[in-house]
């Protein structure tokens, strides 16, 4: 990854550590048992056993919404019964922006409602200091990489086929 990847929280650093160390890496697919908004909706149940693209983004956020095509390029390449791209919503306002925002920009995969316990760093997220961040999560629901900040499409396309690739 880049050279700005870095952990979100020192739990995330050490999720995030080489696949031979011994760490034990949450589950972050329950975490996102969230309502879903705009024109692709998603259930906890339809994400388990993807490939996931997570990342954590405002309407108000410029380089979140710089990242937008990057998203769409990267779900329509990769898009499948294996992968998904999914945004979460950290708007203090919830659905009442977001579902605007997600049908203007016509999102083809689901945009995801943080709740106060995402936002208050509570989850198994950790504490989500920059905006975007980005993770790969692989198909047995354990994050494979973090990027905080904007991300490069290639970087993560090598990190999307790296935990396609894996078992």
């Amino acid at each position: 990854m880049s050279p700005r990847a870095g952990a979100l929280s020192a739990a995330l650093l050490l999720a995030c550590a080489a696949p031979g160390a011994r760490v034990v890496r949450p589950l972050l697919v329950p975490a996102l048992a969230l309502e879903s908004v705009g024109p692709v909706r998603a259930t906890p149940e339809a994400l388990y056993g993807r490939v996931l693209v997570v990342s954590f983004m405002a309407t108000w956020c410029f380089p979140c919404i710089e990242e937008l095509p990057d998203f769409v390029a990267l779900q329509r390449q990769y898009g499948g019964p294996g992968f998904t791209v999914v945004l979460v919503g950290m708007d203090l306002e919830g659905a009442r922006v977001l579902e605007p925002f997600a049908d203007y920009y016509q999102l083809p995969f689901p945009l995801l409602v943080a709740d106060d316990r995402i936002r208050d760093g509570e989850s198994p997220f950790g504490r989500l200091a920059v905006l975007p961040t980005t993770l790969v999560i692989g198909r047995d629901g354990r994050p494979a990489a973090a990027v905080q900040g904007i991300v490069q499409r290639a970087d993560l396309a090598r990190e999307i086929e790296k935990a396609l690739a894996a078992p």
